[in-house]
């Protein structure tokens, strides 16, 4: 009986430990106002359509500090920049399909990240059907378009200033949220 009991400790400690986490152990995103979406990490793929930006203002391979607080220990982190993309940005307010409360003002998602047939640029208030899968319960979501802007998105590398794990591959920060090293 002790037995059964210790392994069933082990095994509920393990999927609480898990529960609200991503794999590089940042919190999941939810119903921040914007704030502290949690892990962005990824394989690093882009959508197929999307195009580099041609003269970006911070290069892939370059250093900049990150002036955005998307997630904790992102502001103020020093990014290593890892693409460089000319397209619209758009932050977006959405009801995870994995159930869970609204999710408001998230940035960001780009234009190649729409399930769509438009090749114009949405505006606020549009409603889209999301394709990025950054997020649990993001792919295939409906949502609406809170704010459109036509600018460099980057992917980067951080460290949180926070502590823990480099974060690779974060999408996306925008041109406006980073500073010159």
């Amino acid at each position: 009986m002790k037995k059964k009991i210790i392994i069933f400790g082990i095994a509920a400690a393990l999927v609480l430990s898990g529960c609200g986490k991503e794999s590089n152990g940042e919190k999941v995103e939810g119903n921040m106002g914007g704030m502290d979406h949690g892990s962005h990490s990824s394989s690093g793929e882009v959508p197929e359509t999307l195009e580099a930006a041609k003269n970006p203002l911070y290069p892939v391979g370059s250093k900049a500090t990150i002036k955005s607080d998307h997630m904790h220990g992102m502001n103020g982190a020093e990014a290593t920049i890892v693409g460089a993309y000319a397209t619209t940005v758009y932050a977006i307010s959405y009801t995870p399909t994995t159930g869970g409360d609204r999710v408001t003002n998230h940035k960001w998602i780009i234009h190649e990240e729409i399930k769509s047939g438009s090749n114009e640029p949405y505006k606020p208030g549009a409603e889209v059907v999301i394709d990025a899968d950054h997020m649990p319960g993001m792919k295939d979501a409906v949502a609406i378009i809170d704010t459109a802007e036509q600018t460099t998105i980057y992917m980067v590398d951080y460290t949180p200033t926070t502590g823990g794990e480099k974060v690779t591959n974060h999408k996306w920060v925008s041109e406006s949220e980073l500073a010159a090293k």
